[in-house]
């Protein structure tokens, strides 16, 4: 049998937890992970002596046994660090989920904690050496920072399809209108309309300000077991019922829409995995937590993961339509651009928070959601369900 249909409505998340979010939240990662999958724990009513996995994000300057000794974790029999960003974001369900289907490990904590408020400037603008991955493919032209990089994929969807700012402005809309029920949210109090936002600084043509994700820091954890131990937790076991992981040929860090003439990002070949593993497909799901560094990653995360055709992504989110009581409700906590941007650990959080039926911005009867990594990197994504 293969493994994702030992996965398949097998496994499930038991326990979210996380720290308030910040500008600069003051405090090494490595306490603040920690306190995020103390907190992950109590929700599902465990103890640190019953994780033996761990998985979080390679870009974490954190050490696993180290994470684990200072949790009380008697030993870890399995873990990962998973790489490419935002991108990883999903994948360490994945990786849980197989550890666990494959009997290498019992219980799972998957978890990211950040904390950028003590640098000094963007990791961009510390490109001061010879630039030998595959950055050199657009650094040299100017093309350092991901917005100007998105920016161009956004101009090229406005050339080719009509895509106008106004959709992205859409986006950037619902998610600060979503951010202002959440009490954890960021920008909770700082509402936005289209006036507002076609009026914003620009930032690399076409995206302004509004259009770009929020800097915080934050910690973030949940945790994963199997079905059968889930039953007998504190909270209901949102089923993990579909996860892909991939990166499609020949893929260009960000820039890999360059890639095809339909400017397919990674995602879209996550999606096929994604469907192909799932007995659910996207007409079945009641939201999306679409990764949103930038607003147009979200028209594209509607084009790739099959809601829409290629460059109808922007129509799709008029007339409300991904607001709460749209057809699809999208980044229900704010996402990145709104709640707080940690690589898209939230969304995951706000995934489970949907099937459980206690989001701020509750969709009336959740059953299923989609979440995804980040696209135009090596990327994954995950079915949410309820048992």
């Amino acid at each position: 049998m293969p493994v994702f249909r030992r996965i398949q409505d097998r496994v499930a998340i038991v326990g979210i937890g996380h720290l308030p979010f910040a500008k600069d939240i003051g405090r090494p990662i490595s306490d603040t992970a920690v306190e995020a999958i103390q907190l992950a724990l109590d929700d599902a009513g465990l103890e640190a002596e019953d994780v033996d996995g761990m998985s979080m994000l390679e870009m974490e300057a954190t050490h696993e046994v180290s994470i684990a000794r200072r949790l009380g974790v008697r030993g870890l029999r399995w873990w990962d660090k998973i790489s490419y960003g935002g991108g990883a974001s999903c994948a360490t369900l994945m990786h849980a989920a197989a550890a666990i289907a494959a009997g290498l490990a019992t219980t799972v904590v998957c978890h990211r904690a950040r904390n950028r408020g003590a640098k000094t400037s963007r990791p961009w603008a510390q490109e001061r050496v010879l630039v030998r991955d595959d950055k050199a493919l657009h650094v040299p032209w100017g093309l350092v920072r991901p917005v100007d990089i998105i920016g161009m994929w956004a101009h090229r969807h406005m050339h080719e399809f009509g895509t106008r700012r106004e959709h992205f402005g859409n986006v950037a809309i619902a998610a600060r209108k979503h951010a202002g029920r959440n009490p954890d949210a960021i920008m909770r109090d700082r509402p936005l309309d289209m006036e507002t936002y076609l009026a914003g600084r620009p930032i690399g043509y076409p995206l302004t300000l509004h259009d770009c994700c929020l800097e915080t820091d934050g910690a973030l954890a949940c945790v994963v077991t199997s079905i059968e131990r889930a039953r007998d937790l504190r909270q209901p076991p949102v089923l993990v019922h579909s996860v892909a992981q991939a990166s499609g040929p020949n893929p260009v860090h960000l820039a890999n829409y360059n890639n095809t003439p339909a400017m397919e990002t990674t995602s879209v070949f996550c999606a096929k995995l994604l469907w192909q593993r799932s007995a659910l497909q996207p007409r079945d799901m009641d939201c999306a937590q679409i990764y949103d560094a930038f607003t147009p990653l979200v028209i594209t995360g509607l084009e790739d993961y099959g809601f829409c055709r290629r460059g109808e992504g922007g129509p799709f989110t008029e007339g409300g339509r991904i607001e709460l009581g749209g057809e699809l409700p999208v980044l229900t906590s704010g996402g990145g651009l709104a709640e707080a941007y940690v690589h898209g650990f939230n969304l995951v959080l706000e995934g489970v928070r949907q099937i459980r039926g206690t989001s701020v911005n509750q969709v009336p009867g959740c059953k299923a959601t989609l979440v995804t990594g980040a696209s135009g990197v090596a990327t994954s994504a995950a079915v949410l369900r309820a048992a």
